[in-house]
């Protein structure tokens, strides 16, 4: 099962590069890995990738445990032209309690149990055969001596007396078992039946088996007593006849455990039969797989807080996290890697982990760290910077010899473009859920280049900041509109307590207050909000 790396909602560029970084360092050391991302990439991942000719990573919504993380019973099917008896063989043989019936491509057609096997032999149609004459070879041990149709179907009678009480009574459809009564095979032949079944070792004289290539009727000759094929004959019938092909309970592999656990709840089958969107059959699983359900495992790169993480977290198997953020509340049952640094970037701590297990990094990954690094220090500007992310992106370069200062321009021009994003679009670009205190605390913060895009519409943006602020129970809500040029952020919020800010950011009460040097949430804004609540307490 491959491990899922995964960073936080919202994902941005630290977020999405640190994934990709580490995924290719794991695989590169035998590890089954995929990057993966839970939400839409922002424009400067996007400029970043493709400025690297990446892909981006997988796209999930959750992590939670899907019926295909079950181990589940992997069986072979049987065609639907399968006999009944040799089906019954394999299930006892294999000790398996339900069959597929499968199409030439794989598909499920229905199942059989060993009840609808018993079922069938204590109510099914004696006085009918539907089947392939290979099948009744395969069965019977039979020899053809004449004809050869493909097809058997037709009305079937076991013959025993003299051929006179039968007359007018034979059909060209019809199938009989007949010992070695050569009068009855005579007359049957003469009535042009569809198939005469001889039962016994006795060799039949040449003249009835020309008479029978004459009038087209298949001969078989079994080695087998009348009573013992008249009893066994219903069982060569095509297993379809008896297959259920309606109202099966299946599921698909995408289906989550729970709404599996309580579709069994209700039900009460022994197997349920799992395919894909295409409906070709995996497996069957039961009661007992429940028992030891499979979690999807995963590492958790850039944050460590179920608020920020993917949905379904608490059902999978955490099994490394590495961040540069304050510790979350994120547990495990086991002890697990945990690398957490106070760097700039988290892959500053990636680029680290590449010089440690000493794997070179190719450039077009160097090319993305750098990038992560650049953009969550400001390109090196932001107070939350170490000499480490600094000489990361040093020693990246002389992997790269770029022109940073032109590549980081671009960068930030080409994801602070704001054209044609919604006020909705716009705040949940980056925004963050915290606990302070008692106090429950929205954070959103936009990077730009044009600051006036967003003041002109803030009417549109304070009314939106109210409206989550009242939506999702807020004591706080802010937006921090940073200015990389000027090298602050502009204020937009609404909280519970009309002091709060102002204390934390030492601003006067004034429209669109603007915090010069504030531009880290993690290294300012929240340290600040944290003291203001302890002396407003």
């Amino acid at each position: 099962m491959s491990t899922f790396i995964i960073g936080h909602r919202n994902p941005d560029t630290d977020s999405v590069a640190s994934a990709i970084g580490l995924s290719y360092l794991k695989n590169q050391l035998m590890e089954d890995t995929i990057p993966c991302v839970i939400g839409n990439l922002n424009k400067e991942s996007e400029f970043v990738l493709n400025y690297f000719n990446m892909p981006n990573p997988k796209l999930i919504e959750d992590v939670k445990t899907q019926v295909k993380d079950l181990k589940h019973d992997v069986i072979e099917g049987l065609p639907p032209s399968s006999s009944i008896l040799h089906a019954y063989k394999l299930m006892e043989e294999e000790k398996l309690e339900t069959l597929p019936i499968l199409d030439a491509k794989g598909k499920l057609l229905g199942i059989v149990s060993m009840k609808d096997i018993a079922m069938g032999l204590i109510k099914g149609d004696f006085y009918r055969l539907n089947t392939s004459l290979q099948n009744l070879v395969d069965d019977l041990n039979g020899q053809v001596l004449s004809g050869g149709i493909d097809e058997i179907e037709g009305n079937l009678s076991v013959i025993a007396y003299y051929y006179k009480t039968i007359e007018g009574i034979l059909k060209n459809n019809d199938i009989i078992i007949v010992g070695d009564r050569y009068d009855i095979i005579e007359y049957a032949v003469e009535s042009k039946v569809k198939l005469i079944i001889i039962t016994g070792s006795s060799p039949i004289p040449a003249k009835y088996i020309d008479m029978a290539i004459k009038n087209n009727v298949t001969m078989l000759l079994v080695p087998h007593d009348t009573y013992f094929v008249s009893k066994i004959v219903n069982q060569c019938n095509y297993i379809s006849t008896i297959m259920r092909n309606k109202d099966i309970i299946e599921f698909n592999q995408n289906d989550y455990l729970d709404e599996v656990k309580e579709e069994m709840g209700s039900t009460h089958f022994r197997n349920y039969p799992v395919v894909d969107d295409s409906n070709t059959f995996i497996g069957f699983i039961n009661r007992r797989h429940m028992m030891n359900s499979g979690r999807k495992n995963v590492i958790l790169v850039d944050h460590n807080e179920y608020s920020q993480s993917v949905n379904g977290l608490r059902e999978a198997e955490i099994l490394e996290i590495i961040d540069h953020h304050k510790l979350g509340d994120i547990s495990t049952s086991m002890p697990i890697a945990f690398r957490n640094s106070p760097v700039g970037s988290t892959c500053t701590i990636i680029y680290q982990m590449f010089k440690e297990y000493n794997i070179e990094v190719p450039y077009p990954v160097a090319g993305i760290l750098v990038a992560g690094i650049i953009s969550d220090t400001l390109y090196l500007k932001s107070p939350t910077t170490t000499e480490v992310d600094r000489l990361a992106v040093t020693e990246l370069n002389m992997v790269l010899n770029m022109d940073l200062d032109t590549f980081a321009m671009d960068m930030f021009k080409a994801g602070t473009s704001l054209e044609g994003e919604s006020v909705e679009e716009i705040f949940f670009k980056d925004f963050k859920e915290f606990k302070l205190e008692s106090c429950k605390i929205g954070i959103s913060q936009v990077f730009t280049l044009d600051i006036d895009d967003v003041l002109n519409r803030k009417e549109e943006f304070n009314s939106f900041i109210y409206k989550v602020y009242s939506d999702k129970g807020h004591d706080l809500t802010l937006l921090l509109i940073t200015d990389i040029l000027n090298k602050g952020s502009y204020l937009l919020y609404h909280s519970s307590n009309q002091h709060l800010v102002p204390m934390a950011f030492n601003i006067q009460s004034k429209e669109i207050p603007f915090v010069e040097g504030l531009v880290s949430r993690k290294k300012q804004v929240l340290p600040q909000l944290q003291e203001a609540l302890y002396q407003l307490r």
